[in-house]
């Protein structure tokens, strides 16, 4: 157990400007899909040159809007396109293992926004062809690849923790109730879990790993999603997790990690760049503060991910070694068990 430090450790990213430049195809111009576009166009070299999705004109738009040089009515179009190198694939979950098949099939890297697909089973489909086919493929958790996380976890490895033992996160917000839209619709597996409490989900196995036991319960829309989910996780170690996720209310977005010598309290939205404190509990709280102070708000943190998997990929990598595709596997394993308990699998 290290001392507790006087400073903070200075965050290590990758840098924004200046590295190796990916041709970014763009599967499904939605709102994931433009705010990819508007932070990697903003704050990185990174360029997407191509966009396809089920209509031509919605393509075209989306292009036009971004100043991209090329769209298509058909992904098959985008994923023949010489001129792209990887292709982000931004669909409704549903689509993430289709598209992203089709994309290693053609010789293509692939980014798959999270969860990078409905089950651990297709994520190991996904996984396998990319191996096959050398090419790279990383599911887009783009929480790991923020600075913030980068200092937490150097504090955690010079042991200021101390052991770990509770890591609390919960992920709530209201968004459109439409039974046929992206976030109520079961065939385009929709739901809390899949859409918010991955995030949760993930922060806890970063920091736990693998969980021994699970235990959730859920209310469902009348469509059958998870409207709002709660999850205790508890490891061999004895340490547990309490994870929540809804579609009823703006909660918190908070998270916190506990350890014997030290805790940290992540502000409000955890997985979005944000500040947190590294707090030594006791007579007089002692408190260091980490401040996210680059221009990099909300969604623009997308672009520290998309400059990351450009170097990994001009490193020879493929498989990322920060979000490792097995370990999002396991985190797709701990959800289909959830939804298992909650009878949404």
């Amino acid at each position: 157990m290290s001392a507790f430090p006087t400073h903070l450790p200075v965050p290590h990213v990758t840098p924004l400007r200046g590295g190796p430049v990916l041709r970014w195809g763009i599967l499904a111009p939605g709102n994931i899909a433009n705010d990819f576009v508007n932070a990697i166009h903003t704050h990185t070299d990174q360029r997407a040159v191509a966009v396809a999705g089920r209509s031509a004109e919605r393509a075209g738009a989306f292009a036009a809007r971004h100043g991209i040089q090329r769209s298509y009515g058909d992904h098959l179009a985008l994923v023949a396109d010489p001129e792209v190198d990887i292709v982000y694939v931004a669909s409704p979950h549903s689509e993430h293992k289709r598209l992203a098949l089709m994309a290693i099939a053609a010789g293509k890297h692939v980014l798959v926004e999270k969860p990078i697909a409905v089950t651990a089973a297709e994520a190991r489909e996904i996984r396998d062809a990319a191996a096959a086919a050398c090419v790279f493929a990383m599911e887009g958790m783009w929480t790991r690849y923020l600075p913030q996380t980068d200092v937490m976890l150097q504090l955690r490895d010079d042991g200021v923790m101390g052991d770990l033992r509770l890591v609390v996160a919960d992920f709530g917000t209201r968004g459109s109730t439409d039974p046929k839209g992206r976030i109520y619709n079961p065939e385009l597996a929709g739901g809390a879990l899949l859409d918010l409490g991955i995030y949760p989900v993930w922060f806890s196995q970063f920091w736990l790993g693998k969980p021994a036991s699970i235990t959730a319960l859920a209310s469902l829309t009348t469509t059958g999603v998870d409207e709002q989910t709660a999850i205790i996780l508890r490891y061999q170690s004895g340490a547990q997790a309490i994870l929540s996720t809804n579609l009823l209310a703006f909660t918190p977005a908070r998270a916190s990690i506990s350890g014997t010598a030290a805790r940290i309290e992540v502000n409000p939205w955890f997985a979005v760049p944000a500040g947190f404190e590294l707090v030594k509990p006791g007579k007089g709280d002692v408190r260091l503060q980490f401040i996210n102070d680059t221009p990099l708000q909300f969604r623009d943190g997308l672009a520290w991910q998309a400059a990351a998997v450009a170097q990994h990929i001009a490193d020879g990598l493929l498989d990322s070694p920060l979000h490792p595709l097995n370990f999002a596997i396991e985190v797709m394993e701990t959800m289909d068990e959830v939804r298992k308990q909650i009878g949404t699998l």
